[in-house]
């Protein structure tokens, strides 16, 4: 059930995006009276699950998921319809209009991508506004989980103050930053450090997998989650959701404490004060040979912790005049943050490549639990994502045909018909080795 709502999910966002990105060419195309032989939701390679002509057009569904066309007349596209293009040119035909009637009707599916991913995040913001947990609420610093973190130069406790330079506002920022980011800023017991993101951390983030857990985290609370039977500290009298306070008089505010406590008490019984709804509790417990109590730890709600004074978090409300430039910043972040992130892809040293996924990768990022809030947010994310992929400079893509277009602008040379031919072979081998690689990685960490 969980695989079926996250599929659900995906290909109604994926269908969304292609039929209006293709609008986008096909509105411009009908308003300069040029000819839509097809449009197409999906490739129908050999045949159509769906199709029906109405005008000039056919209108259909293809079998292949892997994206969606439209096919205008005059014009050598994903069809390789050359046939058509030996023949003498016709007024209605893409090649006849003028090239700046061409370049609008090119650029017209990447217009829409980036205005909906714009547009969706001004909604989200007037209809939900923001919450998040600040990073300067972290009083004590982060945690640090894992080797990962500490490759990185961090300590559990440690202040992250800036990356590149810039101010992280909400600690949800932070996993991101340090993907994109080159150095950073810490507090370490009063002092401020500035450290370099290692070259490989990229690379060490994606071999790591996703099931670790975060290799940072606000520094949390021991709360019990639930008592095994057979644990032996089963009749201690510990109950669910008890917090711990202080292990042998000592504070133990943060998991991070409690775990370094019960090291230090190896095979002993050891006196423990837990906050049981708002009431301390003295009780003893063996910890193990191994460092362990035998009990489960959960994790409190950040609005619970934020009532037990752990953190503050902060909330923003929009009216829809002040949801159009946050809206718009949200873009414009999100599209920066790509771009940096493509360009840590296509340096090799930075072993990003190997995070780069297909539509597996693409299908995990919807939730298992629908929400309209999560899975608009994705679909303003893959807009922007899809808007400015089309936009590379690459033959076969939107971009591709750009580039010749303004050569034409510029030059007053118009590319052959055979060029655009060869042009466009070699860019939808491209794609096709891209999309290879990438669908082949998604198998490669699912099967490992």
């Amino acid at each position: 059930m969980e695989i079926l709502i996250k599929a659900s999910q995906f290909i109604l966002s994926l269908s969304l995006l292609i039929v209006l990105h293709e609008l986008g060419h096909f509105i411009p195309a009908k308003l300069f009276k040029t000819r839509v032989e097809k449009f197409y939701l999906f490739f129908d390679y050999k045949f159509s699950l769906f199709k029906k002509k109405i005008g000039e057009t056919v209108y259909g569904i293809g079998w292949i998921p892997l994206g969606g066309y439209v096919k205008i007349a005059g014009m050598i596209d994903e069809s390789m319809d050359t046939e058509q293009m030996k023949q003498p040119a016709q007024p209605w035909e893409f090649r006849s209009k003028p090239a700046w009637q061409r370049l609008i009707i090119m650029l017209g599916g990447v217009f829409v991508n980036f205005v909906l991913g714009i547009l969706i995040y001004i909604g989200l913001m007037w209809a939900y506004g923001e919450k998040y947990l600040p990073n300067e609420s972290l009083k004590d610093g982060v945690w640090v989980q894992d080797q990962l973190g500490k490759d990185l130069g961090l300590e559990t406790g440690d202040k992250i103050l800036t990356i590149d330079g810039e101010k992280i506002e909400k600690f949800g920022e932070l996993p991101l930053g340090f993907i994109n980011g080159h150095n950073y800023t810490i507090e370490r017991n009063g002092a401020v450090t500035e450290k370099v993101i290692p070259t490989d951390f990229i690379s060490k983030l994606v071999d790591r997998g996703k099931d670790v857990g975060p290799f940072i985290s606000p520094r949390l609370p021991f709360v019990i989650g639930q008592v095994p039977a057979d644990s032996q500290n089963a009749n201690a009298g510990f109950e669910k959701n008890d917090i711990f306070t202080h292990i042998n008089g000592q504070p133990t505010k943060y998991i991070d404490q409690v775990e370094t406590a019960l090291n230090q008490n190896k095979g002993q019984s050891i006196n423990i004060i837990v906050n049981r709804k708002g009431t301390s509790k003295n009780l003893i417990a063996k910890v193990t040979e191994e460092g362990k109590l035998d009990l489960y730890k959960t994790q409190l709600p950040y609005s619970d912790l934020e009532k037990l004074g752990y953190y503050s978090l902060a909330e923003k409300s929009y009216s829809f005049g002040e949801a159009i430039p946050a809206g718009a910043n949200k873009a414009w972040t999100t599209l920066t943050n790509y771009i940096k992130q493509m360009k840590k892809i296509f340096n090799p040293s930075t072993g990003a490549y190997k995070g780069l996924g297909g539509f597996i990768s693409i299908g995990s990022i919807f939730p298992s639990e629908f929400s309209w809030q999560t899975f608009w947010n994705i679909t303003a994310f893959l807009s922007i994502m899809l808007g400015f992929m089309n936009l590379l400079p690459i033959p076969a893509l939107d971009g591709g045909h750009v580039m010749f277009t303004l050569w034409e602008m510029i030059t007053g040379k118009k590319p052959g018909d055979k060029f655009l031919e060869y042009a466009q072979i070699t860019g939808f081998i491209l794609l096709i080795a891209l999309l290879l690689f990438a669908n082949g990685n998604d198998l490669f960490r699912l099967f490992k």
